[in-house]
């Protein structure tokens, strides 16, 4: 790295994209402003911090003096945020609209399943999820090259939403032939090719919109930039996913949405129209952003800016050229530590992958609306909201691998239970297809214990990626674990629905029956069964095989790794480090 990047080093903290995640772990409700991220730093007698950081690089996570702690919630968070509510605001719709083609995105598997395609064909379209997995190759880039006129951020946010726009529109013309709806079947591969780019742009969004949020905000309240993205990003896939879904259904809109005289065979919208809508809110929003918000960096108080409004030299915010950039991500990858966390990120969601990426796929196919199943998120969104910041306050300290390695063998059970109410449910299903409420009622308990398992891991891992991460380089350091902890909950996924059809045997059975004609494991032959009046039954059913092979490598790798993990939490930081620490280098 050449002297003028290192002298900066010295100078503050990077200014990059995932700094603000550093400072996620814990939340302390008695700061003025209610939900205020702090990190954790265990202080010496002098007041430095362990790792050789000293007060100065935290003072803007203290409360505002300027601020009464004695006044009512509203009043403290307004004053706190007071300059930044209109940002907050524009990053809140930033994030929501990155949310709705991913919504969109996972709603395209439960509609392929109602049109009962294979495992297989679903772990094709899978592919479309690996952009947010992959983003850590281009996030140099997209940090690095940037046009001064228009804007470091808007360089890449810009044009990445008129592409989503134009994308939508162009989907929005021939969605309805890729699936199937003419008399077809889904066309799954050219399916998948539309969203894996649209998804790509999305990531690529990300990655601007994560930098512009430490900008747009004042260095008081940059911790709420992670705030706008969990809630933005929850109401937009809630938009893309729920809504869409409820809305597309015609029993739901029949039900609720219309009067008994205009009961009708289709739902209010559909994925076209959809599509189309959105297609537009993209390019007209994106149209006003460019034209009405300028970039300026509010980070940089107004006391440490020159006579032109510009940063000030020891103010200037951290810049790595792409080489350099792709130089840091190797040094990173070479340290002994980050061998083991790479190893553990990368293969610990095997033991879950068939529950996750099968479970809801299940349920469609034995008759369970995809609009009820949809619905299931109306009651787990406030617990995806809430639960971060109820979990946080056991990982904020030196120690955040234990809730991990406490939730894990208990993910793995609910991974079994989620097996066994698979074998139930169809016992409940009443004479017309339908189902008693008390089944769903069953399925949103589940799910709720489910969620906690998943959140108290994944928070748990995130506190601890925070802080064994480089604050000086936290940008690339976080980006690349964040990244390779996204990969791997997605490549056993899209292994395990490849595979699973391999354990699926359907016998042709004579409706009315249960004499077995031939094994009807191919679409062809399952097609030529029901033709001839027959029925094609599932004799053995590949998603508990995959279930309990998931679960029998889960109890391994967990045996395997919990001492390291239980290690990896004892070394000392600084072997994490891939530069020394301040007060060496000074």
């Amino acid at each position: 790295m050449t002297e003028r990047v290192r002298s900066r080093h010295k100078r503050r903290l990077p200014h990059t994209s995932e700094d603000v995640m550093a400072f996620e772990p814990d939340v302390d409700f008695s700061t003025a402003g209610g939900h205020f991220p702090r990190v954790f730093l265990r202080q010496d007698d002098d007041g430095e911090s362990s790792d050789g950081y000293g007060d100065e690089d935290l003072q803007h996570l203290l409360p505002d003096p300027n601020v009464d702690p004695n006044a009512n919630w509203f009043k403290r968070t307004h004053a706190t945020l007071k300059g930044d509510i209109s940002s907050i605001l524009l990053l809140l719709f930033l994030y929501l609209l990155q949310g709705v083609p991913l919504g969109l995105i996972g709603a395209i598997p439960l509609l392929l399943s109602s049109k009962h395609a294979s495992y297989s064909s679903q772990a094709i379209f899978s592919f479309a999820y690996w952009p947010f997995s992959m983003k850590l190759l281009w996030a140099p880039i997209v940090d690095s090259v940037y046009s001064k006129r228009l804007g470091r951020r808007k360089s890449w946010m810009v044009p990445c939403q008129y592409l989503i726009g134009a994308f939508m529109l162009y989907l929005s013309f021939k969605v309805n032939d890729i699936m199937g709806e003419n008399g077809g079947s889904p066309n799954v591969v050219f399916l998948m090719l539309i969203f894996l780019p649209l998804n790509f742009l999305a990531a690529t969004q990300d990655i601007a919109v994560d930098g512009w949020a430490l900008t747009m905000l004042s260095k008081k309240n940059v911790g709420y930039a992670s705030t706008c993205n969990a809630v933005g990003q929850t109401a937009g896939y809630f938009l893309g996913n729920v809504v869409f879904l409820a809305l597309e259904s015609a029993p739901f809109c029949n039900e609720f949405l219309r009067s008994k005289d205009n009961q009708q065979d289709t739902g209010m919208v559909d994925l076209a129209g959809y599509v189309f809508f959105w297609g537009w809110v993209f390019i007209v929003t994106t149209t006003l952003v460019l034209i009405l918000k300028r970039e300026v960096d509010m980070s940089i108080p107004s006391n440490n800016t020159t006579a032109s409004g510009e940063p000030a030299p020891e103010d200037e915010e951290l810049e790595l050229g792409v080489v350099e950039s792709y130089t840091v991500l190797y040094k990173i990858m070479k340290l002994k530590p980050v061998h083991y966390m790479i190893a553990i990120l990368l293969t610990g969601k095997l033991a879950f992958a068939a529950t996750d990426g099968m479970t809801s796929l299940k349920l469609i196919a034995m008759g369970i609306p995809k609009d009820r199943l949809a619905s299931i998120a109306v009651f787990l969104t406030p617990m995806q909201i809430l639960l971060p910041w109820m979990i946080g306050k056991w990982t904020a300290g030196p120690r955040p691998l234990n809730i991990f390695l406490l939730a894990f063998p208990y993910r793995i059970f609910i991974g079994g239970v989620f097996a066994a109410l698979i074998w139930w449910t169809p016992h409940f299903q009443l004479p017309d297809g339908k189902f008693e409420y008390s089944v769903y009622f069953v399925w949103i308990s589940g799910y709720m214990f489910h969620q906690l398992a998943t959140y108290s891991m994944f928070v748990s891992m995130m506190a601890f990626i925070a802080q064994i991460s480089d604050p000086r380089i936290g940008g690339t350091y976080m980006t690349m674990l964040n990244t390779l902890n996204n990969l791997g909950g997605n490549w056993p996924v899209t292994v395990v629905l490849a595979v699973t059809d391999w354990f699926t045997y359907k016998d042709c059975v004579v409706k009315g029956s249960k004499d077995v004609l031939y094994a009807c494991n191919t679409k062809v032959l399952a097609d030529q069964c029901a033709a001839g009046g027959d029925v094609c039954e599932v004799a053995i059913d590949g998603y508990f095989i995959s279930v309990a092979a998931c679960s029998v490598i889960g109890v391994i790798w967990y045996k395997v790794f919990f001492n390291k993990l239980k290690y990896l939490q004892k070394i000392p930081r600084a072997q994490w480090r891939v530069f020394p620490s301040r007060a060496v280098a000074n």
